[in-house]
C-alpha cells in the first residue's frame, strides 16, 4: 500500500462520511442498550438526567452521567492537541486521531464497569467529532443530529426563498446524513442485541473502512480547511 504524504485528506469524501455517521449512530445506541442507558454523544441528554439524579439525590446515578460528560470534554482536548502537536510524514493529524479511537473502541468489550466504558467511547466520539467537522466544503456532525437538523432545515427554507438548487443540494446532503445516523443507531440495536458488549466492534469496523478509504483514494475531493 503507497501511503500519500499529501496534507489533502479523504475527511470529507461520500464514502468516508458515511462510515463515519454510521459509527456514530451505532455508538450511542451501543451506550445506551449495552451499557446502562447512557448516551455516548448526546451529552446534552446526559447533561439533563445528571441533573434529575442530583435532584432525587441518587448519587451514583448523577456520577454514570458526569463521567461520560467529562471524557467528552477530555476528548475534545485530546483531538486538538493531536491537531496542533503531532507531525509525522504517513499519517495526517486527522487519521492519527482516528487510530486512537479504533484503540480505544477495540479494548472497550472486555471493561466490566459501564461508566468506565462509556467514559471510553464518549472520549472516542468527541474526538471523532472535533477531527471530522466538514462535508464538501460545509459543516457537519457525525456523531449527532441536531446541528445537521438545523442546517438542513435552514438550507431547506433559504432554497424555497431563492430558488437556489445549491441550497436544496446542501439540504439533501445534510438530511442524508441524519438518515445515515438512524440506520447506524439502528444497526448498533440489532448489534447491541445479538453481541451484547462485543457489540461496539461493528463501530470499530465502520472506522476502519473510513481510515483504509484515507489512504487508497488519490484524489480528495476538496482540500482539507484546517480550522
Amino acid at each position: 500500500m503507497q501511503i500519500r504524504t499529501s496534507q489533502k485528506q479523504m475527511s470529507e469524501s461520500f464514502w468516508t462520511i458515511t462510515f463515519l455517521t454510521l459509527s456514530g449512530g451505532f455508538q450511542d445506541a451501543y451506550t445506551y442498550f449495552s451499557r446502562g442507558k447512557v448516551f455516548a454523544n448526546a451529552q446534552t441528554g446526559n447533561m439533563v438526567l445528571m441533573a434529575a439524579n442530583v435532584i432525587e439525590g441518587n448519587i451514583s446515578g448523577f456520577l454514570r452521567y458526569l463521567f461520560p460528560v467529562l471524557a467528552f470534554s477530555l476528548g475534545i482536548v485530546c483531538a486538538a492537541c493531536i491537531k496542533n502537536r503531532v507531525k509525522t510524514i504517513s499519517l495526517h493529524w486527522r487519521q492519527s486521531v482516528m487510530l486512537v479511537e479504533l484503540v480505544l473502541l477495540l479494548i472497550t468489550p472486555f471493561i466490566q464497569l459501564d461508566y468506565l466504558a462509556n467514559s471510553l467511547v464518549s472520549f472516542a466520539c468527541a474526538m471523532q467529532l472535533q477531527s471530522f467537522r466538514k462535508v464538501h466544503g460545509y459543516p457537519f456532525a457525525s456523531t449527532m443530529c441536531i446541528g445537521n437538523l438545523r442546517s438542513g432545515l435552514d438550507c431547506l427554507v433559504s432554497s424555497f426563498e431563492t430558488n437556489d438548487p445549491a441550497k436544496r443540494h446542501r439540504a439533501f446532503q445534510y438530511f442524508r446524513i441524519i438518515l445515515t445516523f438512524i440506520i447506524g443507531a439502528g444497526l448498533g440495536k440489532w448489534a447491541c442485541d445479538e453481541f451484547g458488549r462485543f457489540a461496539i466492534w461493528g463501530s470499530v469496523l465502520l472506522l476502519l473502512f473510513s481510515w483504509v478509504l484515507m489512504f487508497l483514494d488519490p484524489t480528495p475531493s476538496i482540500p482539507l480547511e484546517e480550522e
